[in-house]
């Protein structure tokens, strides 16, 4: 689990955004688990993820993404290019988006030297690109491979591989700050979304401040829908909960 962030959550909403990077995604070789992860985790603090986008290692395309990602948003997150081979692209490419310039971090060439020494392997050409960061770029510690990320702005820039994603998101989570909690409730619809559309929309319409989605289902030639209720307020979604449950009674009769 993740540490607990730093400041308690408030009544304002915090946004994020997720951006995937590698071409590795995109042609299907990897299976993409970041994104998803990120979700869980800023869900149960309180902030939004309200956009996930992925590109292929270009520069051009990550430099766009990040210039607007992070001006819509309050926080962005990277995965992925960060490695230290010839495609891992991302740090200059955000050091291009932000106008800086990209160069050897010298914090980053010790932590990586001492590791590599103490390991008795050679601190490589390749390796020592794993150094590279914007000028004024904060670490993000990475405490199983050693190859920090990087804060500037508001974009964290982590690792592609999922275990070290997860723990680096675990070091970033104590400093950002938090919103609005929101709370969920699930009501089992055993009709399709065809039927439940229209009194389903009704009710949106009458509890506006809670947020209503219908997820379809299909087993066995049969259609049913879940349907998820999230909202800030405890009794305005327990109002919301039982109308959709009265709802689902009716066309049962």
């Amino acid at each position: 689990m993740p540490a607990k962030p730093a400041e308690s959550a408030d009544n304002s909403v915090v946004t994020a955004a997720a951006l995937v990077i590698g071409d590795e995604i995109l042609s299907g070789r990897i299976r993409e688990k970041n994104a998803g992860h990120l979700a869980a985790v800023l869900t149960a603090i309180g902030i939004d993820l309200r956009e996930v986008r992925v590109v292929g290692d270009d520069e051009d395309a990550i430099i766009e993404a990040v210039n607007a990602l992070r001006n819509h948003y309050t926080y962005v997150f990277t995965s992925g290019g960060i490695g230290p081979t010839h495609d891992d692209i991302t740090a200059e490419a955000i050091a291009k988006a932000f106008g800086l310039p990209c160069d050897y971090d010298a914090q980053a060439l010790k932590l990586l030297g001492d590791h590599y020494a103490a390991r008795g392997l050679e601190f490589t050409v390749a390796r020592k690109r794993m150094a590279r960061m914007p000028e004024g770029a904060v670490h993000i510690d990475n405490p199983i491979s050693k190859a920090p990320g990087f804060l500037i702005g508001n974009v964290h820039v982590m690792a592609g591989v999922p275990a070290v994603f997860q723990a680096m998101l675990d070091n970033v989570v104590p400093t950002l700050r938090t919103g609005r909690v929101l709370l969920s409730r699930s009501v089992h619809c055993p009709f399709g979304e065809g039927v439940i559309g229209e009194p389903l929309a009704k009710i949106q319409d009458e509890f506006p401040d809670i947020a209503i989605g219908s997820y379809p289902k299909y087993d066995s030639g049969k259609f049913w829908t879940d349907i998820v209720l999230r909202g800030a307020e405890e009794q305005r979604l327990g109002q919301a909960e039982a109308a959709v449950a009265a709802m689902v009674s009716t066309l049962a009769a």
